[in-house]
């Protein structure tokens, strides 16, 4: 580390301070959530516990708080940083349960909307949303332990297909709400949006590249033993900003916007008590209408 920042003009360390600097303040914004709905009657769902969202969040914001403090690229092998807890093994282990309890919030997020609204696309959305992040996890350790980079490309596929899933629920929730509600779909959407193009332009074709690249240079694929064991010894501690370029880009929009979208849902589960003034009244009305007897009709 020492080595590092004596080298004051290079740009990794000053790339590394905003990652810990982001990831700090990610923290103490999960410490103000804690603070301020933990045990606060009123403000959670009455199907489940603010508890359980604070917990999934916690996850989420830690774990990408650990990565950003240690970073490292996976297939490469390479690190920042000189220690075991900078092993593939460890980074991976952490990754896979923060993007799990994500997927997890995503879940509860559309199902207490769908419910509140009976919007069945949002509800089939949050459905399908678990399962395909398990695959992408699956795939992701595949492009790990292999050195394949087709894997990387298949899990942000992946990740893509979810999050198309996640629009396509939120957009349907557009004309059942008013006000900052449909405000912050809006803006959820447009986020989505922005994080589909990123993925399909610029993160899988660059999976696709490096894995185009390994397959013209004859590039050994490992076992999944033979890779096990290396993701648990192997790391190669580098400065070198060539080294770093493709990683970059995701890494910074990773540990920022996406942790940011993980507080975000905490806090509109907590204020799940207010959603239905935000209602449009033709939403009501028609959510209502099957509820009403037929006047006339025998009971």
């Amino acid at each position: 580390m020492r080595l590092m920042f004596q080298a004051r003009s290079n740009p990794l360390a000053w790339w590394w301070g905003l990652l810990t600097l982001v990831s700090s303040a990610n923290i103490a914004s999960w410490f103000l959530l804690y603070r301020q709905f933990h045990d606060q009657p009123g403000t959670a769902s009455s199907t489940s516990d603010i508890g359980l969202m604070l917990a999934l969040c916690a996850a989420y914001v830690f774990g990408c708080a650990f990565r950003s403090f240690l970073p490292r690229a996976d297939v490469q092998r390479i690190c920042l940083f000189d220690t075991w807890l900078s092993s593939v093994v460890v980074g991976r282990s952490v990754a896979t349960v923060a993007e799990i309890c994500f997927a997890v919030q995503w879940v509860i997020i559309l199902r207490q909307l769908g419910g509140l609204t009976g919007a069945d696309t949002t509800l089939n959305a949050a459905y399908v949303i678990l399962p395909l992040i398990v695959i992408a996890e699956i795939c992701s350790w595949y492009a790990v332990l292999t050195t394949n980079y087709l894997g990387n490309a298949i899990e942000n596929s992946l990740w893509a297909v979810t999050f198309l899933a996640v629009g396509v629920g939120l957009s349907r929730l557009l004309p059942e709400f008013n006000g900052p509600v449909r405000l912050a779909l809006i803006v959820a959407i447009l986020g989505i949006a922005a994080y589909l193009a990123f993925l399909m332009l610029v993160d899988v074709p660059m999976y696709v590249s490096r894995w185009r690249a390994d397959l013209s240079e004859g590039s050994k694929v490992l076992g999944l033993l033979e890779g096990l064991r290396d993701v648990s010894t192997r790391w190669v501690v580098t400065h070198d900003l060539t080294h770093w370029k493709g990683e970059i880009a995701w890494m910074s929009l990773y540990f920022s916007a996406a942790v940011w979208a993980s507080l975000a849902l905490c806090m509109a589960y907590a204020l799940d008590g207010h959603l239905p003034q935000y209602r449009t009244e033709a939403a009501v009305s028609s959510y209502a209408a099957p509820m009403t007897p037929v006047a006339g009709r025998a009971s």
